[in-house]
């Protein structure tokens, strides 16, 4: 399966936000990483919920199929956990970033699924009717 990716530039410019963010709280910096990724793949702003913990503390993240994502503030996760390195915490907003833009706007992106599958394939009728002039091309 293939995977559209942002550029690397654009990539580290969101991991610099996302590592900033982790340091010093700024609720901007978040925004923004967020914001880069979302605009890449022409999807709205997730509703993001900040949480001490989720799970009894089990998971980091978990995204709903409305656009919802419920994550563990970074405050939260450097507290009581044997993992706590923000290099952990970064792939695990990725990771549910990623169940976001796989699941974002299923309907739309469903539409546009059949729409190019059936773009250029003609029903029975046309398929015969070409094979019939060029038939008769060959022929007269």
């Amino acid at each position: 399966m293939r995977m559209i990716l942002p550029p690397l530039r654009e990539r580290r410019v969101i991991q610099r936000h996302l590592e900033t963010f982790f340091r010093t709280h700024k609720e901007a910096e978040f925004r923004s990483a967020v914001r880069l990724l979302t605009r890449f793949y022409h999807l709205r702003m997730p509703r993001i919920e900040w949480f001490e913990y989720l799970d009894w503390g089990k998971v980091v993240g978990k995204t709903y199929e409305d656009g919802k994502i419920h994550l563990v503030h970074p405050e939260n996760w450097k507290n009581g956990r044997k993992y706590n390195s923000e290099r952990q915490w970064i792939a695990a907003v990725y990771h549910e970033l990623g169940h976001y833009v796989l699941w974002a706007d299923a309907e739309r992106k469903a539409d546009l699924f059949a729409a190019r599958m059936m773009r250029g394939v003609a029903n029975g009728k046309e398929s015969k009717s070409r094979l019939q002039r060029r038939a008769e091309r060959t022929s007269g």
